[in-house]
């Protein structure tokens, strides 16, 4: 019995591409590698991409153009909606390059509306695209623990669910073009909340005199627990925050929610607010700390 997950099943294919080698793609790409397949890796940077191959192996390309050649899915992990359309679009973009009928899967986080964009450009093209951001950050890429939230085809992402659970605990199709992408704005309006109020229970408990490391050991066992609890919540009593997904990522995807939701009408008054506090942070110097350093704005109103 042919093993589902192996490059010679007919679900997944060998030639893929990636196109974006950052904290997130760097081991994404590494796990399609790992898994047999034939890797071609594009980044702005050619440095990192050197790099990248010398450690796993496969090719490196110039352009996204020339990584996307003869690639039955072509992957990418970028900055924003301009750095996506960079990639994707134009001469040097890797839908020139892309075969009739080749996949796209775009795991960055950017707007609903550049998904939708993408996704009728590549069905103009023959070409399919699929909207596939992820959460877990650094650690769940290296782990290859992510969680894929997915918008497109469903016969499309049937194709290419296989690969990308090479570095996915959880692949989901949540509807059409652009459902991953609010998906992924549901995942970031949760987590701003959690935070901040992880954030206020540890400055108020250490102002109390408790010892907080043992109170979050007990209280994580009860309704209070959350994932910003159990891998945060030491490391924000010791004010560490030289790691993780940095506040000025956080900053840009609170922004795409806010934008999201002036036009569907929600009302996000938290969410707005905990966009003011990383503002604050970043004006503290903490622009490339950890999400969890909102306790950094709390201890210095206190000082």
């Amino acid at each position: 019995m042919t093993d589902q997950s192996s490059p010679s099943s007919s679900g997944t294919p060998r030639r893929v591409a990636f196109l974006g080698l950052g904290v997130m793609g760097y081991p994404m790409a590494g796990h399609l590698a790992k898994a047999g397949l034939d890797v071609t890796v594009y980044n702005r940077t050619a440095a990192k991409a050197q790099q990248w191959v010398a450690e796993y192996g496969g090719r490196l390309a110039t352009t996204p153009r020339e990584a996307a050649r003869d690639a039955d899915i072509v992957l990418a992990c970028v900055g924003n909606d301009d750095d996506l359309r960079s990639v994707t679009l134009g001469g040097h973009g890797a839908f020139a390059g892309m075969s009739r009928d080749a996949a796209f899967v775009d795991h960055t986080t950017a707007s609903a509306n550049v998904a939708r964009e993408l996704f009728s450009i590549a069905r103009e093209q023959s070409l399919h695209f699929i909207d596939a951001p992820v959460s877990g950050g650094q650690a769940g890429a290296q782990n290859g623990k992510l969680t894929i939230m997915c918008g497109g085809d469903a016969a499309v992402f049937e194709r290419v669910a296989p690969t990308l659970r090479h570095y996915g605990v959880a692949v989901t199709l949540l509807g059409e073009s652009g459902a991953g992408q609010l998906t992924k704005m549901v995942n970031q309006i949760a987590i701003a909340g959690v935070v901040q109020g992880l954030s206020e229970a540890i400055h108020f408990g250490q102002h109390a005199g408790l010892d907080m490391p043992r109170v979050l050991e007990v209280i994580s066992k009860g309704a209070a627990a959350s994932w910003q609890m159990d891998n945060r919540g030491n490391t924000m009593i010791e004010g560490r925050f030289d790691f993780g997904f940095a506040v000025d990522w956080m900053r840009k995807d609170l922004a795409i929610c806010l934008d999201e939701a002036k036009r569907n009408g929600a009302s996000l008054p938290v969410t707005a607010l905990v966009d003011q506090f990383y503002g604050d942070v970043q004006a503290l110097g903490g622009r490339r700390y950890d999400t969890s350093s909102l306790i950094v704005r709390l201890r210095q109103l206190s000082a």
